[in-house]
């Protein structure tokens, strides 16, 4: 395969969509280490992945994003790290085969830095550093670092990249629209900031997925910012399948395949160069979405 950024040159790409709630669909438990089906149900998690490849999508994602060392001492598995981090690349590689890119995805550690928190940042580099590394070995053609609300975790998380010379590194913000109508992230930074400090860190594409509370259409209006703030850099958006609902006590997303699909068009007219899913989202919807985008 061509490689991803000379790729993104000459076409748009799809990639997949939430990983977490499929799983939830297939047995996992509410608060069990998703993770963990990496090397003990490795079968379904490929299959997630499949089921996204056969929808069209051209960028698969990783199964760890809580796959930090950090996050994952909250279940007792931080010994278990680069076990699973390789293992959740290797799974997507079989998938992906020679027709998708795989994405070794990078979440939040799941604190604050220093003065906030305890973490320095020279800890929480060596941190995502070994994280990185693991999903390298296991065959990743990019790093995602994904749902950052800190642009300085961001920075940080591009800076442990650079040690991966050749793998691009991808960097996406998780925001929410303020009263004064403006896109923010949970820490306050406006979207054009937080883009234009990851692209001066070393990002090679930037953008977001995930949001509070953000409508199909809000989507729309924040890729507009990010593309103007990210300047040659392509730009990657992943909306929820809407703004999320609470039923019965559950967490419900009710945008139609549909209707994400209808944003496809608008999300191409602003500059978005990749385009995927985020929360509530499923393989059905990306194909819905893949034919729209006509770049599967």
């Amino acid at each position: 395969m061509n490689g991803l950024l000379s790729s993104l040159a000459s076409q748009p790409l799809v990639c997949d969509g939430a990983m977490g709630t499929q799983l939830l669909a297939q047995g996992l438990e509410s608060g069990e280490c998703g993770m963990l089906w990496n090397v003990e149900r490795p079968d379904v998690v490929r299959g997630v992945h499949e089921a996204y490849r056969q929808a069209g999508c051209r960028l698969i994602t990783t199964n760890t994003f809580g796959g930090s060392s950090s996050a994952l001492g909250r279940h007792n598995l931080e010994a278990r790290m680069a076990e699973l981090n390789r293992a959740g690349a290797q799974n997507a590689r079989k998938a992906a085969g020679d027709t998708a890119w795989v994405l070794g995805d990078v979440g939040p550690f799941g604190d604050f830095l220093e003065p906030l928190g305890d973490m320095t940042a020279e800890e929480l580099s060596e941190i995502f550093r070994l994280q990185m590394a693991a999903l390298a070995e296991g065959g990743a053609d990019a790093i995602l670092i994904e749902t950052m609300s800190d642009p300085a975790e961001a920075e940080v998380a591009l800076s442990a990249a650079r040690d991966f010379a050749g793998l691009p590194a991808i960097a996406t913000f998780a925001f929410q629209k303020t009263r004064d109508g403006k896109f923010r992230t949970m820490m306050g930074t406006e979207a054009a900031e937080a883009v234009s400090r990851a692209v001066a860190a070393g990002a090679d594409i930037v953008g977001a997925n995930c949001g509070t509370e953000l409508s199909l259409a809000d989507y729309v209006d924040l890729a507009r910012e990010l593309v103007r703030a990210a300047g040659k850099n392509p730009v990657i958006v992943q909306p929820n399948a809407g703004s999320p609902q609470l039923v019965d006590g559950q967490t419900v997303y009710r945008a139609t395949p549909d209707e994400m699909a209808a944003m496809v068009p608008e999300l191409l007219k602003a500059g978005v160069r990749i385009i995927g899913g985020c929360c509530g989202t499923s393989p059905a919807h990306l194909a819905a979405m893949a034919k729209r985008c006509s770049c599967s």
